[in-house]
């Protein structure tokens, strides 16, 4: 087989970190339904013992991630949420965090009503500017969060330079990595210390598993996420990792599908005289669009858009109507979704929050699939036509 560095990202995808099976010489990794394993001796065993711990089915997923992030570490967990728990519990009492302001609602939670409560303080903040990030850092700031492109917003944070500021003051930087995906972005490459992706994505792609995943080049801070893994043990069965790995096999084809359908989705919306605005990096009008050609191999299949009649129940009325598009939450599957984030993926954010980011009452998500683009266009346009 290839080494790593020989292989392009489409082989890797397939066949990154993996192996077939010692035992039985199976090429697909097996799902080893296992709690526990025989030991050779007691306190000298070397290989697996039990599957909180270790099991191969994930093992061989935590590598495949690991290979296609272009790192050395990963690790799986039950949710993108449990990850980010994770993360957060390499922190102490008194410890800041600053976040970028446009983020998952699920992220903005997790922070706020869980973390906050035990001492550690968030800051939001736009991360175009990258004066007012260094100004909110101190002493206490252990860890620089960032999600690119934003969800929903899709605005584009500057991986590269944010990460050397974190650097620069000895901080973990920390990149949420699930709309652009490792075919789109390697925030490694760019200087990140953790990636983390909601695997229930593009990852699986196929709208059937939840799971979350971290990866990172650094041995001690691996070392440190397995330890909270297994300590807390929010991981996923072997059947769910089964199918995240069955999943990468085919995200570099998927994900050429999504970006080429969401730009004929985009484009039509955009010369559309019901919507006000389109948020979609592809489009040269997107504030990010220099910086999404500099740092992403294409602009992903995620979109939103805002209507002129700015109000909830226009957008409601609007993903009632649709046919191909269904009204969901999540995102990254094979299927179009449409989503009402005021209501659906961001009510847990408080209004005024959300307002400062963009998000208004009649913005709507699409999570573009790879279903003829031509019947989605036509789908849209008999959506906004109704009324």
């Amino acid at each position: 087989m290839m080494s790593k560095k020989e292989m392009r990202f489409g082989t890797t995808a397939i066949h990154g970190g993996l192996k077939p099976d010692a035992s039985t010489g199976a090429v697909m990794t097996p799902i080893y339904q296992t709690s526990t394993y025989a030991q050779h001796e007691v306190g000298k065993h070397k290989g697996y013992e039990y599957s909180r711990t270790l099991n191969p089915t994930r093992d061989a997923l935590e590598k495949n991630i690991a290979a296609i992030e272009g790192v050395k570490y990963g690790a799986c967990f039950g949710s993108g949420l449990a990850a980010i728990d994770a993360v957060l519990k390499m922190l102490n009492p008194g410890d800041e965090v600053i976040a970028t302001r446009d983020l998952y609602g699920g992220t903005h939670r997790i922070f706020n009503s869980v973390f906050k409560k035990y001492g550690i303080e968030f800051h939001f903040t736009a991360m175009d500017d990258l004066q007012a990030v260094e100004e909110l850092i101190n002493k206490n700031t252990k860890l620089i969060w960032m999600e690119t492109p934003t969800n929903p917003m899709t605005n584009l944070v500057d991986i590269e330079a944010v990460c050397a500021l974190a650097q620069k003051h000895n901080i973990i930087s920390a990149v949420d990595n699930t709309f652009a995906t490792p075919y789109l972005q390697q925030p490694a490459a760019l200087g990140a210390d953790i990636i983390m992706h909601s695997a229930t994505k593009y990852l699986g792609g196929h709208s059937d598993v939840v799971m979350g995943a971290l990866a990172v080049n650094d041995k001690k801070t691996a070392e440190e996420i397995y330890r909270i893994q297994n300590s807390t043990g929010a991981i996923p069965g072997p059947m769910d990792c089964f199918l995240v790995l069955r999943g990468i096999k085919t995200l570099h084809v998927r994900m050429k599908q999504h970006c080429e359908n969401a730009r004929a989705v985009a484009e039509f919306l955009d010369g559309h005289s019901r919507v006000a605005a389109v948020h979609w990096p592809g489009l040269k009008n997107h504030p990010g669009h220099e910086l999404a050609k500099k740092q992403m191999r294409d602009f992903g299949g995620m979109l939103s858009f805002s209507l002129q009649t700015d109000t909830q129940e226009a957008a409601h009325q609007l993903v009632k109507n649709t046919r191909v598009f269904t009204l969901a939450e999540s995102l990254g599957g094979v299927e179009s979704l449409i989503g009402h984030p005021v209501c659906m993926t961001h009510a847990s954010v408080p209004q005024k929050e959300r307002e400062a980011s963009g998000i208004c009452d009649s913005l709507i998500r699409l999570s573009v699939g790879i279903e003829d683009s031509a019947d989605l266009v036509e789908d849209l346009e008999q959506a906004l036509e109704k009324r």
